[in-house]
Protein backbone atom coordinates (compact mmCIF):
# COMPACT_ATOMS: atom_id res chain seq x y z
CA UNK A 1 0.00 0.00 0.00
CA UNK A 2 1.44 3.36 -1.07
CA UNK A 3 1.30 6.25 1.40
CA UNK A 4 0.99 9.70 -0.11
CA UNK A 5 3.20 12.57 1.10
CA UNK A 6 0.08 14.32 2.49
CA UNK A 7 -0.89 11.28 4.56
CA UNK A 8 2.69 10.95 5.77
CA UNK A 9 2.74 14.59 6.86
CA UNK A 10 -0.61 14.25 8.65
CA UNK A 11 0.61 11.15 10.46
CA UNK A 12 3.81 12.93 11.51
CA UNK A 13 1.82 15.91 12.83
CA UNK A 14 -0.54 13.61 14.75
CA UNK A 15 2.43 11.81 16.30
CA UNK A 16 3.98 15.15 17.24
CA UNK A 17 0.75 16.28 18.89
CA UNK A 18 0.52 13.02 20.85
CA UNK A 19 4.06 13.49 22.11
CA UNK A 20 3.47 17.12 23.13
CA UNK A 21 3.27 17.41 26.89
CA UNK A 22 0.42 19.04 28.77
CA UNK A 23 2.68 21.93 29.79
CA UNK A 24 3.89 22.58 26.23
CA UNK A 25 0.34 22.46 24.93
CA UNK A 26 -0.82 24.83 27.68
CA UNK A 27 2.01 27.24 26.91
CA UNK A 28 1.10 27.23 23.21
CA UNK A 29 -2.50 28.17 24.05
CA UNK A 30 -1.37 30.73 26.63
CA UNK A 31 0.77 32.76 24.24
CA UNK A 32 -2.16 32.92 21.80
CA UNK A 33 -4.24 34.71 24.44
CA UNK A 34 -3.64 38.42 23.89
CA UNK A 35 -4.90 39.46 27.31
CA UNK A 36 -2.64 36.92 29.01
CA UNK A 37 0.36 38.08 26.97
CA UNK A 38 -0.44 41.67 27.94
CA UNK A 39 -0.61 40.63 31.59
CA UNK A 40 2.71 38.79 31.35
CA UNK A 41 4.31 41.80 29.68
CA UNK A 42 3.14 44.14 32.45
CA UNK A 43 4.36 41.70 35.11
CA UNK A 44 7.74 41.44 33.35
CA UNK A 45 8.01 45.25 33.39
CA UNK A 46 7.13 45.28 37.09
CA UNK A 47 9.77 42.64 37.83
CA UNK A 48 12.40 44.68 35.99
CA UNK A 49 11.24 47.76 37.88
CA UNK A 50 11.68 45.90 41.15
CA UNK A 51 15.19 44.75 40.26
CA UNK A 52 16.41 48.07 38.86
CA UNK A 53 14.47 50.40 41.17
CA UNK A 54 17.61 52.29 42.33
CA UNK A 55 18.45 53.02 38.68
CA UNK A 56 14.91 53.97 37.63
CA UNK A 57 13.94 56.12 40.60
CA UNK A 58 15.53 59.58 40.45
CA UNK A 59 15.58 59.85 44.26
CA UNK A 60 15.48 57.65 47.33
CA UNK A 61 12.04 56.70 48.61
CA UNK A 62 12.73 58.36 51.99
CA UNK A 63 14.46 61.52 50.73
CA UNK A 64 12.62 64.61 51.96
CA UNK A 65 12.81 68.20 50.81
CA UNK A 66 10.38 70.03 53.06
CA UNK A 67 10.43 73.16 50.90
CA UNK A 68 9.10 71.10 47.95
CA UNK A 69 6.04 69.74 49.74
CA UNK A 70 2.98 69.41 47.46
CA UNK A 71 4.83 70.60 44.37
CA UNK A 72 3.48 69.38 41.03
CA UNK A 73 4.90 69.41 37.47
CA UNK A 74 3.51 71.85 34.93
CA UNK A 75 1.80 69.16 32.81
CA UNK A 76 -0.35 68.15 35.76
CA UNK A 77 -2.15 71.49 35.80
CA UNK A 78 -3.55 70.55 32.38
CA UNK A 79 -4.74 67.16 33.63
CA UNK A 80 -6.17 68.66 36.85
CA UNK A 81 -7.05 72.24 35.89
CA UNK A 82 -8.53 72.95 39.30
CA UNK A 83 -5.11 72.96 41.00
CA UNK A 84 -3.60 75.56 38.64
CA UNK A 85 -4.66 78.47 40.84
CA UNK A 86 -2.77 77.45 43.97
CA UNK A 87 -0.34 74.61 43.12
CA UNK A 88 3.40 75.19 43.36
CA UNK A 89 4.91 74.27 40.00
CA UNK A 90 8.19 72.35 39.80
CA UNK A 91 9.39 69.99 37.09
CA UNK A 92 11.86 68.36 39.49
CA UNK A 93 9.24 65.71 40.29
CA UNK A 94 7.65 63.75 37.37
CA UNK A 95 4.46 62.99 39.32
CA UNK A 96 4.77 65.62 42.03
CA UNK A 97 5.89 65.55 45.66
CA UNK A 98 3.94 64.46 48.73
CA UNK A 99 3.21 66.35 51.94
CA UNK A 100 6.82 66.14 53.18
CA UNK A 101 8.53 66.68 49.84
CA UNK A 102 9.18 63.06 48.84
CA UNK A 103 9.17 62.17 45.15
CA UNK A 104 5.95 60.33 44.31
CA UNK A 105 7.40 58.61 41.25
CA UNK A 106 10.35 57.21 43.22
CA UNK A 107 8.08 55.95 45.97
CA UNK A 108 5.76 54.27 43.45
CA UNK A 109 8.77 52.57 41.85
CA UNK A 110 10.05 51.28 45.19
CA UNK A 111 6.49 50.33 46.20
CA UNK A 112 6.53 47.80 43.36
CA UNK A 113 8.90 45.70 45.47
CA UNK A 114 6.35 45.36 48.25
CA UNK A 115 3.45 44.35 46.02
CA UNK A 116 5.48 41.87 43.96
CA UNK A 117 7.02 40.36 47.08
CA UNK A 118 3.53 39.74 48.45
CA UNK A 119 2.48 38.41 45.01
CA UNK A 120 5.27 35.81 45.19
CA UNK A 121 5.43 34.90 48.88
CA UNK A 122 1.65 34.77 49.43
CA UNK A 123 1.02 32.02 46.85
CA UNK A 124 4.14 30.13 47.98
CA UNK A 125 2.85 30.03 51.55
CA UNK A 126 -0.60 28.97 50.38
CA UNK A 127 0.80 26.26 48.10
CA UNK A 128 3.27 24.96 50.66
CA UNK A 129 0.75 24.59 53.47
CA UNK A 130 -2.43 23.98 51.47
CA UNK A 131 -1.04 21.38 49.06
CA UNK A 132 0.66 19.37 51.81
CA UNK A 133 -2.38 19.50 54.07
CA UNK A 134 -4.93 18.80 51.32
CA UNK A 135 -2.83 16.00 49.80
CA UNK A 136 -2.53 14.20 53.11
CA UNK A 137 -6.23 14.61 53.81
CA UNK A 138 -7.38 13.42 50.40
CA UNK A 139 -4.90 10.55 50.15
CA UNK A 140 -5.59 9.14 53.62
CA UNK A 141 -9.35 9.48 53.44
CA UNK A 142 -11.64 8.07 56.14
CA UNK A 143 -11.66 9.50 59.64
CA UNK A 144 -8.36 11.34 59.13
CA UNK A 145 -9.79 13.19 56.14
CA UNK A 146 -12.96 14.02 58.05
CA UNK A 147 -11.04 15.34 61.07
CA UNK A 148 -8.65 17.44 58.97
CA UNK A 149 -11.46 18.98 56.95
CA UNK A 150 -13.41 19.88 60.08
CA UNK A 151 -10.38 21.87 61.22
CA UNK A 152 -10.41 23.69 57.89
CA UNK A 153 -14.11 24.44 58.41
CA UNK A 154 -13.30 25.95 61.80
CA UNK A 155 -10.62 28.15 60.21
CA UNK A 156 -13.12 29.21 57.56
CA UNK A 157 -15.47 30.41 60.30
CA UNK A 158 -13.21 33.43 60.87
CA UNK A 159 -13.42 36.23 58.27
CA UNK A 160 -10.01 36.16 56.60
CA UNK A 161 -9.25 39.88 56.41
CA UNK A 162 -10.57 40.55 59.91
CA UNK A 163 -8.43 37.69 61.23
CA UNK A 164 -5.34 39.21 59.58
CA UNK A 165 -6.16 42.63 61.07
CA UNK A 166 -6.44 41.11 64.55
CA UNK A 167 -3.17 39.24 64.08
CA UNK A 168 -1.37 42.34 62.84
CA UNK A 169 -2.72 44.42 65.73
CA UNK A 170 -1.56 41.71 68.17
CA UNK A 171 1.92 41.49 66.62
CA UNK A 172 2.43 45.24 66.45
CA UNK A 173 1.28 45.91 70.03
CA UNK A 174 2.76 42.87 71.80
CA UNK A 175 6.02 42.07 70.03
CA UNK A 176 7.35 45.64 70.07
CA UNK A 177 7.64 45.54 73.88
CA UNK A 178 9.18 42.05 74.09
CA UNK A 179 12.33 41.67 76.23
CA UNK A 180 15.65 41.33 74.32
CA UNK A 181 16.62 37.76 73.55
CA UNK A 182 13.07 36.38 73.46
CA UNK A 183 11.49 34.83 70.37
CA UNK A 184 9.06 37.75 70.09
CA UNK A 185 11.99 40.19 70.15
CA UNK A 186 13.81 38.26 67.41
CA UNK A 187 10.68 38.14 65.23
CA UNK A 188 10.11 41.86 65.74
CA UNK A 189 13.72 42.56 64.76
CA UNK A 190 13.35 40.49 61.58
CA UNK A 191 10.07 42.25 60.81
CA UNK A 192 11.72 45.66 61.25
CA UNK A 193 14.60 44.59 58.98
CA UNK A 194 12.16 43.68 56.19
CA UNK A 195 10.14 46.86 56.61
CA UNK A 196 7.16 45.19 58.30
CA UNK A 197 6.62 42.41 55.77
CA UNK A 198 7.27 39.45 58.07
CA UNK A 199 4.11 39.87 60.12
CA UNK A 200 2.12 40.43 56.93
CA UNK A 201 3.39 37.10 55.60
CA UNK A 202 2.55 35.39 58.90
CA UNK A 203 -0.96 36.86 58.77
CA UNK A 204 -1.44 35.73 55.18
CA UNK A 205 -0.03 32.31 56.04
CA UNK A 206 -2.65 31.81 58.74
CA UNK A 207 -5.54 32.48 56.37
CA UNK A 208 -4.48 31.82 52.77
CA UNK A 209 -4.09 28.04 52.78
CA UNK A 210 -7.61 26.83 53.60
CA UNK A 211 -9.01 27.23 50.08
CA UNK A 212 -5.92 25.62 48.57
CA UNK A 213 -6.22 22.70 51.00
CA UNK A 214 -9.83 22.10 49.97
CA UNK A 215 -9.02 22.33 46.27
CA UNK A 216 -6.03 19.98 46.64
CA UNK A 217 -8.11 17.45 48.58
CA UNK A 218 -10.81 17.49 45.91
CA UNK A 219 -8.24 17.00 43.15
CA UNK A 220 -6.54 14.14 45.00
CA UNK A 221 -9.87 12.41 45.64
CA UNK A 222 -10.74 12.63 41.94
CA UNK A 223 -7.38 11.27 40.77
CA UNK A 224 -6.50 8.60 43.31
CA UNK A 225 -9.14 6.16 41.98
CA UNK A 226 -8.12 6.51 38.32
CA UNK A 227 -7.00 3.47 36.36
CA UNK A 228 -3.37 4.54 36.11
CA UNK A 229 -3.18 4.84 39.91
CA UNK A 230 -4.56 1.32 40.27
CA UNK A 231 -1.99 0.16 37.71
CA UNK A 232 0.80 1.80 39.72
CA UNK A 233 -0.37 0.01 42.86
CA UNK A 234 -0.55 -3.27 40.96
CA UNK A 235 3.11 -3.11 39.96
CA UNK A 236 4.13 -2.41 43.57
CA UNK A 237 4.56 1.38 43.71
CA UNK A 238 4.53 2.68 47.28
CA UNK A 239 2.39 5.58 48.52
CA UNK A 240 5.18 8.12 48.22
CA UNK A 241 5.86 7.27 44.59
CA UNK A 242 2.17 7.31 43.75
CA UNK A 243 1.74 10.73 45.35
CA UNK A 244 4.82 12.46 43.91
CA UNK A 245 5.08 10.76 40.51
CA UNK A 246 1.46 10.17 39.57
CA UNK A 247 -1.00 12.30 41.58
CA UNK A 248 0.75 15.65 42.12
CA UNK A 249 1.88 16.13 38.49
CA UNK A 250 -1.72 15.60 37.37
CA UNK A 251 -3.26 18.14 39.76
CA UNK A 252 -0.69 20.95 39.59
CA UNK A 253 -2.45 22.71 36.70
CA UNK A 254 -5.67 23.64 38.55
CA UNK A 255 -3.67 24.53 41.68
CA UNK A 256 -1.40 26.94 39.80
CA UNK A 257 -4.37 28.54 38.06
CA UNK A 258 -6.19 28.97 41.38
CA UNK A 259 -3.20 30.60 43.06
CA UNK A 260 -2.56 32.92 40.11
CA UNK A 261 -6.15 34.12 40.30
CA UNK A 262 -5.70 34.64 44.07
CA UNK A 263 -2.63 36.90 43.71
CA UNK A 264 -4.66 40.13 43.31
CA UNK A 265 -6.34 39.26 46.61
CA UNK A 266 -2.97 39.06 48.37
CA UNK A 267 -1.87 42.37 46.85
CA UNK A 268 -5.11 44.11 47.83
CA UNK A 269 -4.89 42.66 51.37
CA UNK A 270 -1.40 44.13 51.82
CA UNK A 271 -2.53 47.45 50.34
CA UNK A 272 -5.53 47.55 52.68
CA UNK A 273 -3.38 46.75 55.73
CA UNK A 274 -0.97 49.51 54.78
CA UNK A 275 -3.91 51.85 54.14
CA UNK A 276 -5.18 51.43 57.71
CA UNK A 277 -1.68 51.61 59.22
CA UNK A 278 -1.08 47.91 59.89
CA UNK A 279 1.09 47.19 56.88
CA UNK A 280 4.70 48.05 56.13
CA UNK A 281 6.64 50.28 58.47
CA UNK A 282 7.18 53.88 57.34
CA UNK A 283 9.06 55.24 55.50
CA UNK A 284 9.03 51.98 53.48
CA UNK A 285 6.74 52.81 50.53
CA UNK A 286 3.62 50.77 49.90
CA UNK A 287 0.96 51.73 47.42
CA UNK A 288 -1.66 51.26 50.13
CA UNK A 289 0.06 53.65 52.55
CA UNK A 290 0.63 56.14 49.71
CA UNK A 291 -3.08 56.06 48.88
CA UNK A 292 -3.84 56.61 52.55
CA UNK A 293 -1.50 59.62 52.71
CA UNK A 294 -2.86 60.97 49.44
CA UNK A 295 -6.44 60.62 50.63
CA UNK A 296 -5.69 63.27 53.26
CA UNK A 297 -5.20 65.78 50.45
CA UNK A 298 -7.37 64.20 47.77
CA UNK A 299 -9.32 67.33 46.86
CA UNK A 300 -6.45 69.86 46.58
CA UNK A 301 -3.78 67.38 45.32
CA UNK A 302 -5.49 64.37 43.70
CA UNK A 303 -2.24 63.18 42.11
CA UNK A 304 -0.95 61.94 45.47
CA UNK A 305 -3.67 59.27 45.65
CA UNK A 306 -4.53 58.66 41.99
CA UNK A 307 -1.11 57.59 40.73
CA UNK A 308 -0.39 54.92 43.38
CA UNK A 309 -3.99 53.73 42.96
CA UNK A 310 -3.40 53.41 39.20
CA UNK A 311 -0.21 51.41 39.83
CA UNK A 312 -2.13 49.09 42.16
CA UNK A 313 -5.02 48.68 39.70
CA UNK A 314 -2.73 47.96 36.73
CA UNK A 315 -0.82 45.32 38.71
CA UNK A 316 -4.01 43.59 39.82
CA UNK A 317 -5.40 43.67 36.26
CA UNK A 318 -2.16 42.13 34.96
CA UNK A 319 -2.37 39.18 37.34
CA UNK A 320 -6.08 38.76 36.60
CA UNK A 321 -5.37 38.64 32.86
CA UNK A 322 -2.61 36.09 33.42
CA UNK A 323 -4.81 33.99 35.70
CA UNK A 324 -7.65 33.95 33.18
CA UNK A 325 -5.20 33.00 30.45
CA UNK A 326 -3.77 30.15 32.51
CA UNK A 327 -7.28 28.88 33.24
CA UNK A 328 -8.13 28.84 29.55
CA UNK A 329 -4.77 27.28 28.68
CA UNK A 330 -5.08 24.40 31.13
CA UNK A 331 -8.76 23.81 30.41
CA UNK A 332 -9.61 24.98 26.88
CA UNK A 333 -13.11 23.49 27.20
CA UNK A 334 -14.01 26.54 29.29
CA UNK A 335 -13.83 28.52 26.07
CA UNK A 336 -15.38 25.83 23.91
CA UNK A 337 -12.12 25.15 22.07
CA UNK A 338 -9.70 22.28 21.98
Amino acid sequence: MTVSPLQSSQAANAFKLRRESLWADAWRRLIRNRAAVLGMSIIAILVLTTIFAPLIAPRGFADQVREDAHKVPAWMTRVFPGIAGYARISDKYPLGADYVGRDLFSRIVYGTRISLTVAVVGPLISLLIGVVYGSISGFLGGWADNLMMRFVDVMYAFPGLLFIILLMAFFRTTFTSAPPGSLAYILNSIDAHFGGLLFIFIGIGFTAWEGMARLTRAQVLSVREKEFIEAARTIGADNGRIMFRHILPNILGPLIVSETLSIPGYISAEAFLSFIGLGVNPPTPSWGSMISDGAQALRPYPNQAIFPALALAITMFAFNFLGDGLRDAFDPRLRGTQ
